[in-house]
């Protein structure tokens, strides 16, 4: 039941974005569409409350428990990035605004993109593992506990690959594809 209210979370999360920004420019109803917009995050406050119900009540904690932590800290790590690219995108194709910037593939402007990413990320895993290690704490039994520890080692795991990742741009740029714009004829050779 609860993958269910994930699932709804996030579809809920789309929904309201949508709806949001069609409100917003399609109606031309400013007000009522950010209001919409908003309203995005109250989605992840009744998941939170609905999995803190369930394991107050005496529920096992499963990996859905966690998948409600995970979902609320990439929603606070990435959400406001989703909803601006998102805002961006409509008011381009609906408002007459300049076309969003599409993210850098090549050089310190990828570099500098991937560690604010990653930087995201570490946002989005520490509200994550710290829901998780909440609930750990708050049903206070490691037999029912035991999905929600698994499930913070194995993204913490998933962290460090992306630091890896992410930061080895800062030391390794990708280069500039042969013949793109602003190359000299010695950065090709």
């Amino acid at each position: 039941m609860l993958v269910a209210l994930v699932i709804g979370a996030e579809i809920a999360f789309w929904v309201l974005l949508g709806l949001g920004l069609l409100v917003r420019y399609g109606l031309r109803r400013r007000r009522l569409g950010g209001a919409l917009l908003l309203g995005t995050p109250l989605v992840d406050l009744a998941l939170l409350t609905i999995t803190a119900l369930d394991l107050e009540r005496g529920g096992q904690a499963t990996g859905a428990h966690g998948l409600a932590a995970i979902y609320l800290g990439v929603s606070v790590g990435f959400g406001h990035q989703i909803i601006g690219r998102m805002d961006a995108w409509a008011a381009h194709r609906w408002d007459g605004a300049p076309a969003p910037a599409r993210k850098p593939k090549h050089g310190r402007p990828h570099a500098a993109y991937e560690r604010r990413q990653f930087a995201r990320h570490v946002l989005a895993w520490a509200v994550g593992s710290g829901l998780l290690m909440a609930a750990v704490r708050y049903v206070g039994d490691a037999d029912r506990t035991g999905p929600l520890l698994h499930l913070a080692t194995v993204w913490t795991v998933v962290l460090v690959i992306d630091a890896f990742v992410s930061l080895s741009y800062t030391f390794s740029p990708r280069p500039e594809p042969e013949g793109a714009p602003g190359r000299t004829p010695q950065e090709t050779a």
